[in-house]
């Protein structure tokens, strides 16, 4: 028999690459304000948290594919991670409220033309799960790689798409492409899916996967409503760092605009007609 051997000397730091982690924090602040650091870890934690996001809902997106009761049960439990990242994220906005609107002009400046509008990730993720808009492709011309990157998700399936290809396999006559943005269309998918949630003991297993992408729609909508507070509570009506880049999308105005963009409106809407479910069990 092989035994699997773990080199002796591998140690804690060395596994997690603790000492360059810990030496990819740079403030550029001349004297170095206190803040500047917190700052910097901040967002730093966020973007490996997008990264574990998107990482958990390219292979939810597999799982979907496959469509077997498993894997969509298996998908849904994986969103609730995703669900349970993003409870982290609101609580990191709170980490950044505990510096003053002072102490973060000590460094403000040093920041520009720099903007979280800037996130690669965070536009991703946008993306993946169906909110694609394509404004924000050119504004990532100065980095070709993170715009390839971008266009390579605005061209993928998103988890919406994912999502409806697997109903249709399970039988449910939902509308293609364009359909879906015409009124018929629309009343055509709300008839299907008030199937879903008329029938639960048929669906079940459809059904919590539906409620777990609901879950996740609602707290990126949270993560923003905190985020616009706390950026509102910081710098006030001022434009963000990146306005120069961005034009006018930026600062708490923009910000407040997208608190109610929604990944899956559909799952939102079929509620208002809930009544209306054709139950055949109770």
């Amino acid at each position: 028999m092989s035994e699997r051997m773990t080199p002796i000397d591998l140690s804690y730091e060395e596994y997690l690459k603790v000492p360059e982690l810990l030496d990819l924090q740079k403030c550029l602040s001349r004297p170095e304000a206190h803040d500047e650091l917190q700052f910097i870890i901040v967002h730093q934690v966020y973007e490996l948290w997008f990264k574990l996001i998107l990482h958990t809902v390219d292979h939810v997106a597999e799982l979907l594919e496959n469509g077997g009761d498993y894997e969509v049960r298996e998908a849904t439990r994986l969103l609730g991670r995703v669900v349970s990242i993003q409870r982290v994220l609101v609580t990191q906005v709170h980490v950044l409220e505990t510096m003053t609107p002072l102490d973060f002009f000590q460094f403000r400046e040093n920041l520009k033309p720099a903007s979280g509008f800037q996130s690669v990730q965070f536009r991703e993720l946008e993306f993946a799960l169906g909110m694609k808009d394509r404004f924000y492709l050119d504004h990532f011309n100065f980095d070709p790689r993170a715009r390839k990157r971008l266009e390579r998700r605005f061209e993928a399936p998103s988890m919406r798409d994912v999502l409806y290809a697997l109903l249709r396999r399970r039988g449910f006559d939902l509308p293609h492409g364009d359909e879906l943005e015409t009124d018929a269309g629309r009343t055509a998918l709300r008839h299907e899916l008030l199937k879903i949630y008329g029938d639960r003991r048929t669906h079940d297993v459809l059904y919590w996967l539906c409620e777990e992408l609901v879950e996740v729609d609602e707290h990126l909508g949270l993560w923003r409503a905190h985020h616009v507070r706390m950026v509102e509570r910081t710098i006030g009506a001022k434009t963000g760092t990146g306005a120069r880049v961005t034009g006018d999308r930026e600062g708490a105005r923009y910000l407040k605009q997208t608190m109610e963009k929604k990944a899956f409106p559909e799952l939102w809407e079929v509620r208002t007609y809930i009544e209306e479910a054709p139950r055949t069990r109770s």
